[in-house]
């Protein structure tokens, strides 16, 4: 197919969904992958058979990966965007969550990430312009009590973004990754966090999808491998690096606390 393409996890709902629904608007083939696959069925009639393919995916098992890249390379023929949106989040005291229930963070935020870059890679590399997107976080520009797993989650998307962006750039795919603040999702619903009760919930799936439509489409000549979503992002990011430890250490105390 000459027509561009793009693979979403976590296509069922909240962001994920808000990305396909983008991306099918402006005209590309749209592989939806989830674990809820009543979601996809529905997005996937809303938006025409003809425009897109869905499949099960649990992101965590390679093999799932494998399977549902070749079988959306039978559809698309090609794949231009990568787009890694699965991901959980369990907040509250560390020590009070269930050792297991970290653990799955770390399988679906870390290793689902992993596990689709490395796997598609060969796809990719055999597009030109092709690129990677994975859904970071505000959380990875100050460990966030509450949220502590999951903030190391997003770290260590962060740090895997910038690593393949330099890596495969001889291959000709930019990674790059968005960073929002908190969504309207369900995954904010009944979230325990002190930084969520002080700086509220004020972007929307849509704020996210159209952060990811630009970093799709951008052609600058100077890599741009961050993308913030939201003032409130875009001041946080700012200020990372430019002011001490100490600073950076007492604003997220502050904003974190829960008296």
């Amino acid at each position: 197919m000459s027509r561009k393409s793009v693979f979403i996890t976590g296509a069922a709902a909240g962001i994920g969904r808000a990305i396909a629904k983008l991306f099918a608007a402006k005209g590309y083939f749209v592989g939806l992958y989830d674990v809820d696959e009543t979601g996809l069925k529905a997005l996937a009639r809303e938006l025409g058979e003809h425009h897109t393919c869905s499949g099960r995916l649990d992101v965590a098992a390679p093999e799932e990966w494998s399977r549902a890249l070749a079988a959306f390379m039978q559809r698309a023929g090609r794949l231009d965007v990568l787009v890694n949106n699965a991901g959980i989040l369990v907040s509250g005291p560390m020590e009070n969550t269930a050792l297991a229930d970290l653990h799955r963070v770390i399988d679906i935020n870390v290793k689902g990430v992993l596990n689709g870059c490395y796997l598609a890679q060969p796809y990719l590399r055999k597009t030109p312009g092709a690129r990677v997107i994975n859904l970071c976080s505000a959380s990875a520009l100050y460990g966030q009590p509450s949220l502590a797993v999951y903030s190391a989650t997003k770290f260590a998307v962060r740090g895997l973004t910038e690593a393949l962006d330099l890596e495969w750039q001889d291959d000709g795919i930019r990674v790059m990754d968005v960073l929002p603040l908190f969504v309207k999702t369900a995954m904010v619903e009944g979230m325990n966090a002190g930084s969520l009760r002080s700086m509220g919930v004020h972007l929307t799936p849509e704020d996210v999808a159209k952060t990811v439509w630009q970093a799709a489409r951008y052609q600058g000549k100077l890599p741009k491998v961050h993308w913030t979503v939201g003032f409130q992002t875009r001041l946080f990011y700012g200020l990372a690096g430019t002011v001490p430890d100490f600073v950076t250490r007492f604003i997220n105390s502050r904003l974190t606390s829960t008296h």
